[in-house]
């Protein structure tokens, strides 16, 4: 399998808004998106703000679009900040180096798509991005 499924988006987003849950978070936000950037599933909790969306959203395509998580991103402009800062003005803003976005990979390690998590900490938002993509019921596998 090399695309990512509607049935998989949501289940990764239901698991990580399962794991915001379980941690007690502010309302969060869970985008998912394919490999070209490209939304599959987007779930908002009921009370998040309203830039939830884009921040979830800019974390997953900058995750896809440096094939890196953005946590990696967020270290990058600490020494690299022209760089980064070039990178937000190359993508129209569609960037936010802050920990929650993480590349979603098939069992393989073939590249499928992202998971953007916002609302929390960045911290709590990449756990909650890690618990949706490891949750068992969502069968990334081939």
């Amino acid at each position: 399998m090399t695309e990512l499924t509607l049935k998989q988006a949501d289940c990764i987003i239901d698991g990580a808004l399962a794991k915001a849950r379980e941690l007690n978070t502010a309302p969060m936000a869970a985008i998912v998106l394919d490999k070209g950037g490209n939304i599959v599933a987007f779930k908002q909790e009921d009370g998040a703000s309203i830039l939830r969306f884009k921040i979830a959203q800019a974390k997953a395509w900058g995750s896809i679009g440096m094939l890196m998580s953005s946590r990696k991103m967020a270290e990058m402009a600490e020494v690299r900040p022209v760089f980064v800062s070039a990178l937000g003005e190359m993508s129209g803003g569609k960037i936010a180096p802050s920990p929650g976005g993480l590349l979603i990979k098939n069992a393989n390690g073939e590249l499928i798509g992202a998971i953007g998590v916002s609302g929390d900490l960045p911290e709590i938002d990449e756990q909650c991005s890690f618990a949706g993509i490891e949750s068992s019921d969502c069968k990334l596998s081939s």
